[in-house]
């Protein structure tokens, strides 16, 4: 059990790493939900920021999980570092060279405008070029400094946004999305020159051999992480690009209430990733596994409520325009879903751990089929609720499927029943909440505080009996 307490410090840690700069970000929603003239100049934003998130995959190609993998033999890590750094410093620019010389090409592809391409070219290797820096803190479990670092970049974001929008005001929605970009690239800049030292004072030296081993795990990485992000980001542009971008600045707004379980898995996943891998040679690995799984469901399902008990007051605090509002119903879908997409990422841990990340692509990519295949067949049909629905659906195959393959490839102990008792439970409570008790307050807070009782005593009876047996 002290590899559990020893998680729970990480997880702390990594939490206040994750949640206060995302939390000061999610600030930012109320802002420019404001100053943009209506939702469609949101859209706009929504679809530009949604194509970054997929090149950002391209630009990284999976070097992060990659480092991790192979910084542990402590008998490369030197070369290792510098490898990496080296390898990522070298593709960003080839690719941002590469990117300026097809952004006419590119402004087809992407429905963006030629104006922006330059600004998400920037970004784009900016965030390249920090991730390595990024991962070696994590990897040396320097929390704190990762966690201050982050918060700076974050802070400095904000501000220039405050600054821009605001002080120096819009008077039309592309202006304001040049000053969101504005910031972006004054907040990544600062960033990166605080890495400095870790660039110029590295010792290692490149190894052709790292690299190529590097390469081999990585790309299957990449190719995952391109379609975990189409999960995360497909319905946005395709929405933009079939119905409008006013509806999809409507769904986008309101999809950014789910934060509050992207940063709860985000922490997780953040604080266990470093965390599976110094257990596997562990004997007990599997429980441990397993038991993890069970209590990131716990804590997830009373989020999931508290959350659906609260959204009306949260959109109203965070969304400032009533237009916004009318997409309110799919929040709980989404937020479903990115419980799921939590619960998959503590699934993962089975074939990593056995050198197989081509299996997480295999899966990934099965969710964004389903993603593709909902969206563009229903959202006609369903408007934005489809978006919401192949979110779901996606996440939910992907979590069953690692769940299925695991029991046959690499099997883990995993509580099963007790898990199916918290998910379907919640989803019925939810349900109570939204539609019968129409979202009062009084009577959902009663409903969140006895499942929550529920929950909490239930795990500490389980922990309790697991630290008696070890």
């Amino acid at each position: 059990m002290n590899a559990m307490a020893s998680l729970f410090r990480q997880t702390a840690v990594y939490g206040f790493a994750t949640v206060f700069p995302r939390a000061l970000s999610f600030l930012l929603l109320p802002l420019y939900t404001s100053v943009f003239i209506d939702s469609s100049g949101y859209g706009e934003y929504v679809l530009i920021y949604s194509w970054i998130a997929i090149f950002n995959i391209l630009f990284s190609y999976g070097m992060e999980t990659a480092f991790f993998r192979f910084f542990h033999n402590k008998t490369n890590a030197e070369n290792t570092v510098f490898t990496a750094l080296f390898s990522l410093f070298g593709s960003s620019i080839v690719l941002g060279i590469l990117g300026y010389m097809l952004i006419p090409q590119l402004a087809v592809l992407t429905g963006i405008r030629i104006e922006f391409l330059r600004y998400v070219l920037a970004i784009l290797i900016l965030d390249a070029l920090v991730v390595i820096p990024f991962a070696l803190l994590r990897a040396n479990e320097k929390a704190m400094r990762y966690a201050t670092i982050k918060s700076i970049s974050v802070a400095v974001n904000f501000g220039f946004n405050l600054f821009f929008l605001l002080v120096l005001g819009v008077d039309q929605n592309g202006q304001a999305i040049t000053y969101i970009f504005l910031a972006n690239i004054i907040a990544s800049t600062f960033t990166l020159l605080i890495f400095t030292k870790t660039f110029f004072g590295q010792k290692g030296k490149f190894e052709f051999a790292i690299w190529q081993s590097m390469l081999k795990y990585a790309l299957p990485v990449m190719f995952a992480g391109i379609a975990f992000t189409i999960n995360e980001v497909l319905d946005k542009i395709l929405i933009n690009q079939m119905l409008s971008s006013k509806e999809a600045g409507i769904y986008a707004a309101c999809y950014k209430l789910t934060v509050f379980m992207t940063l709860f898995a985000t922490a997780f996943r953040m604080g266990v990733e470093p965390f599976f891998f110094k257990q596997a040679k562990e004997e007990n690995r599997n429980q441990t596994y397993a038991l993890i799984t069970r209590f990131f469901v716990a804590f997830g399902v009373i989020l999931f409520l508290t959350v659906v008990v609260f959204i009306e007051p949260l959109a109203r605090l965070f969304i400032t325009k009533e237009q916004y509002l009318e997409g309110l119903s799919i929040v709980p879908i989404v937020l479903y879903a990115a419980l799921f997409l939590g619960i998959y990422h503590s699934l993962s841990v089975w074939y990593k751990i056995i050198d197989k990340p081509i299996i997480g692509t295999y899966i990934s990519w099965g969710g964004a089929l389903i993603t593709l295949f909902i969206n563009i067949l229903f959202i006609p049909q369903w408007g934005y609720y489809a978006g919401a629905i192949a979110t779901l659906s996606a996440y939910f195959f992907m979590a069953a499927l690692s769940f299925l393959l695991s029991k046959k490839l690499n099997p883990i102990p995993y509580d099963l029943k007790s898990i199916l008792i918290y998910l379907v439970l919640a989803l019925i409570l939810a349900y109570i909440v939204y539609i019968p008790f129409d979202k009062v307050l009084w009577k959902s807070g009663i409903v969140l505080l006895a499942f929550s009782s529920f929950v909490l005593r239930r795990e500490l009876k389980h922990y309790k009996n697991q630290a008696d047996e070890s």
